[in-house]
């Protein structure tokens, strides 16, 4: 008799997409006698002979007071149902002090002045009951009460914490939780120790009193039954699993009485009618054909081209990082310049500013972290047909500034960077500079009130694009190396090519050679032309024509040709 049992008491995951609120769960006790053992013994003995098992299990079945020994009952999603000890909390007002316990004060004096509870020993704890944060670990995981000893992981007692402390800022008389929610200073043993998984899951536990039958109502006979959670995507959780035909669960109580109880857990959810399966389907398959023409209708049926000639070039960038600088509070100024026969659209911004940011001590440098997204979209348009080289691209020019809590501005470096010419993804670092001023009045006025000597053009940190001469001389200019500014760019380019017309007058007149005489030039010319003007002729009308019927029509010629 002891090999009767189910030890598999872990949890079980379940997906659907129906709505939680149509779960059913039915949960039933019995306490396991002398007799009732004897009789379950016997039952699956005789169970297997057919002549005399009608005979044997009437007179073995117990005819005295089973009511008390089990119980049976079906319960919904967060449906609430009262134990003995809430039935005589809830009945004083007094005891009331949330919204919470006054509604249940009111459900409470209706069940009495009506029929009652249809429930004894099996109740519920709901998600937003304050007896569920209350309840110990180690029963929350319901590991001591089965037969199978397990002990909870450290994600697991991690896990059950995370819901302890978003339940204790639901404070009693609703007041503000004396706790710090936000931890502006973590140290290493508090980010190890928080770092865990925090999804909000809705929880409902199914508790049953095991007590004596004039012992009800008692907190130290409550015991846990089952755990229900859900993430409100569809995922379910179940412990432990529903028994689905196997051997009940094995639950034995604390204390010098040591009874033991089986646990039984089915799913009673109804099921859902085949035409009412099928107009599901059908309902979802025509939400995913509308929400894939309207994603087809935001995307179109070609790609955005640029004129004829004309190079489109698009980057999406990132200002990852600035390190090496020697002030802290740093932010990047930065905009680009467009050389010759290059353009941009109107409201295509051109320069912009990142957020001050501060350093973080990584290694021997002090590293500043922007992670700043910029966008940048420009045309290059050729002079003539046959150049296809691109002499000049864009330049990013930035200055990297310092701001403390004085309101000292600094400058800390001026760079470029010059967009690449190939499409891709890149990965840049741009090493800077800062003009300096030699003698100690510049070195203070640098330390005290903040202020040093500034470039009057930036595009001077490299040779200007507007610069005619054939060489710039910085004879006498100090400078000093400061830090580096990283980048992540990730660029696009897209063209379409001139037609060269004359090349394709001198091959059509070699053709034409090739067949011999001017007739029949002229009438190979006149084909062709026909030709051209047929073929545009049908495409006008495909482009008028709706798409269902094209592709109706499509495939009404793949099948004749079949």
């Amino acid at each position: 008799m002891t090999d009767c049992w189910n030890t598999d008491t872990g949890e079980a995951v379940y997906r659907s997409r129906d709505a939680i609120k149509n779960l059913k769960i039915k949960v039933r006790i019995e306490r396991v006698t002398s007799t009732s053992a004897l009789t379950q013994h016997l039952q699956q003995q005789f169970l297997s002979r057919q002549d005399r098992g009608a005979i044997e299990l009437e007179t073995l079945s117990s005819q005295g007071q089973t009511g008390d020994n089990e119980e049976e009952l079906v319960v919904g999603w967060q449906e609430k149902f009262f134990s003995q000890y809430e039935m005589e909390l809830f009945q004083n007002e007094a005891a009331c002090q949330t919204p919470l316990d006054r509604q249940y004060h009111t459900e409470v004096k209706a069940l009495n002045r009506g029929k009652g509870r249809r429930n004894r020993r099996i109740f519920t704890y709901t998600d937003h009951d304050r007896y569920t944060s209350c309840l110990p670990v180690h029963q929350l995981h319901a590991t001591d009460i089965f037969t199978t000893k397990s002990n909870p992981t450290f994600l697991a007692e991690r896990m059950a914490s995370v819901r302890h402390r978003r339940q204790e800022r639901r404070t009693m008389d609703s007041s503000v939780p004396k706790s710090k929610i936000i931890n502006w200073e973590p140290t290493e043993e508090f980010v190890r120790n928080r770092h865990v998984v925090n999804n909000v899951m809705q929880t409902m536990h199914i508790m049953g009193d095991l007590g004596a039958s004039g012992r009800l109502g008692q907190k130290e006979n409550e015991c846990l039954l089952a755990t229900i959670k859900t993430d409100g995507c569809g995922t379910v959780i179940v412990k432990p699993d529903f028994n689905k035909g196997k051997e009940p669960y094995r639950i034995v109580t604390e204390g010098e009485r040591r009874e033991v109880w089986r646990l039984t857990v089915e799913n009673v959810s109804a099921c859902m009618k085949p035409e009412d399966k099928v107009r599901e389907q059908n309902m979802y398959k025509d939400l995913y054909i509308r929400h894939k023409e309207y994603l087809n209708s935001l995307v179109g049926q070609d790609f955005e081209m640029p004129p004829l000639g004309i190079l489109r070039y698009m980057t999406n960038g990132e200002i990852v990082s600035a390190q090496g600088f020697e002030y802290d509070n740093l932010y990047i100024h930065f905009f680009m310049e467009l050389p010759n026969n290059w353009s941009s659209r109107p409201f295509q911004s051109m320069s912009g500013v990142t957020q001050t940011c501060r350093t973080k001590t990584l290694g021997k440098e002090n590293v500043a972290f922007f992670s700043y997204p910029f966008h940048f979209e420009a045309f290059y348009m050729t002079e003539k047909e046959s150049d296809h080289s691109v002499p000049q691209w864009p330049v990013l020019y930035f200055k990297v500034l310092s701001l403390d809590s004085w309101q000292r501005y600094r400058t800390e470096g001026y760079g470029y960077l010059l967009f690449p010419a190939m499409p891709g993804k890149h990965t840049m670092t741009c090493h800077t500079w800062r003009p300096l001023q030699m003698g100690t009045v510049s070195a203070l006025r640098r330390f005290f009130i903040g202020g040093s000597p500034e470039l009057e053009d930036h595009s001077y940190v490299r040779i200007p694009g507007t610069f005619k001469g054939e060489r710039l001389s910085r004879f006498g200019f100090c400078t000093e190396t400061t830090g580096s500014v990283t980048f992540n760019l990730n660029c696009i380019q897209q063209a379409r090519a001139f037609v060269d017309t004359a090349m394709l007058k001198k091959r059509r007149q070699r053709v034409f050679d090739q067949l011999g005489g001017f007739s029949q030039q002229g009438a190979v010319c006149t084909i062709l032309e026909a030709f051209q003007r047929a073929r545009k002729k049908m495409q006008e009308a495909r482009k008028s024509l709706p798409q269902d019927l094209i592709s109706s029509a499509s495939q009404l010629q793949i099948e004749s040709s079949a």
